[in-house]
């Protein structure tokens, strides 16, 4: 007899957890429409990316819903993943790379 509850609850949690992970797009998606785009559309597409998170900052959280916060919340993830796709990185330096060039400068000096 639970057998036949749990059964069709545990399919119908499944077909709403895929769909949710469905909904958003992954980084593969991001990359391949960033890499679409020109250096001016680059330039445009971060601008409207720092206008908005801009105007997130601004607004007052505490008259939101849960709902709504989360929303916010989500675009914020998405609008990160999108600028960090763009932003091309940058200099890393390992702790080891720092340590020879803080052993060639105690030499040299």
């Amino acid at each position: 007899m639970k057998t036949k509850h749990i059964l069709p609850a545990l399919a119908l949690f499944t077909s709403i957890t895929f769909s949710t992970q469905a909904a958003t797009p992954s980084n593969r998606e991001i990359k391949e429409r960033i890499s679409a785009m020109t250096e001016d559309q680059k330039q445009q597409r971060s601008e409207e990316i720092k206008m908005r998170v801009e105007e997130i900052n601004k607004t007052d959280k505490s008259e939101l819903t849960t709902a709504e916060r989360k929303a916010m919340k989500e675009e914020m993830k998405m609008m990160r993943k999108e600028a960090k796709a763009m932003g091309g990185g940058g200099i890393y330096i390992s702790l080891a790379g720092i340590l020879i060039i803080i052993l060639i400068l105690i030499l040299i000096l």
